[in-house]
């Protein structure tokens, strides 16, 4: 009795759910992600071994380049409306809704009071590329001083940190610590870089 061939096919492998299991970690991973808010300015912070994590929200950032400018910046659209609206009933500078909803959307700043409104105005690819003065800190007029004070009465909650280049002058961090103790700020972050600690420790 002659054998049977049974005809062989070749098997075959189905990619849709592989293809549809890609598409949905993209897709998370899209909606997930936190972008980097774009700062006024870039700096190089020294590196430390602390392993000490800052909180995601309630920050103020006080960062000092390395030309010994001294920049401001608060997270919360709800707090920096209410802060603006304090420091120009202190300064005698009156903000339109419209100077007001920039200001909540801008990560950190460096001009002085007075210089605000004209720099609220500017469209944001010339605020980018403007050169700012940075916060007065100076004795006669130390604006950094009340712009810590006014967010504390804002948001009592906040944590201070100061992120300063590696290249600042001391005299400049130093001055921006008195400023602080001053207003009896006696604890307050410095933000670093990761090192690896040494090894024989």
């Amino acid at each position: 009795m002659p054998k049977v061939k049974v005809k062989r096919t070749k098997p075959s492998l189905d990619m849709t759910p592989m293809v549809d299991l890609a598409f949905l970690l993209v897709t998370f991973f899209m909606l997930t992600t936190k972008f980097a808010p774009e700062e006024a300015v870039v700096v190089d912070t020294p590196s430390s071994v602390s392993e000490i994590k800052l909180p995601d929200t309630n920050i103020i950032t006080i960062t000092v380049d390395k030309e010994d400018r001294v920049f401001f910046g608060v997270d919360g659209q709800g707090t920096k409306e209410a802060l603006l609206d304090k420091m120009g009933t202190k300064y005698g500078v009156s903000f339109t809704e419209e100077e007001r909803k920039t200001f909540s959307l801008l990560t950190n700043f460096g001009v002085p009071v007075n210089q605000l409104k004209s720099y609220l105005a500017m469209e944001p690819a010339d605020r980018k590329n403007v050169n700012q003065p940075g916060i007065p800190v100076d004795s006669a007029r130390n604006e950094l001083g009340d712009w810590v004070h006014q967010t504390r009465l804002t948001n009592p909650k906040v944590v201070i940190a100061i992120k300063g280049d590696v290249d600042v002058s001391y005299p400049t961090v130093k001055r921006v610590m008195d400023t602080l103790q001053e207003r009896k700020i006696n604890r307050f972050n410095l933000i670093t870089d990761m090192e690896n600690r040494p090894s024989n420790l």
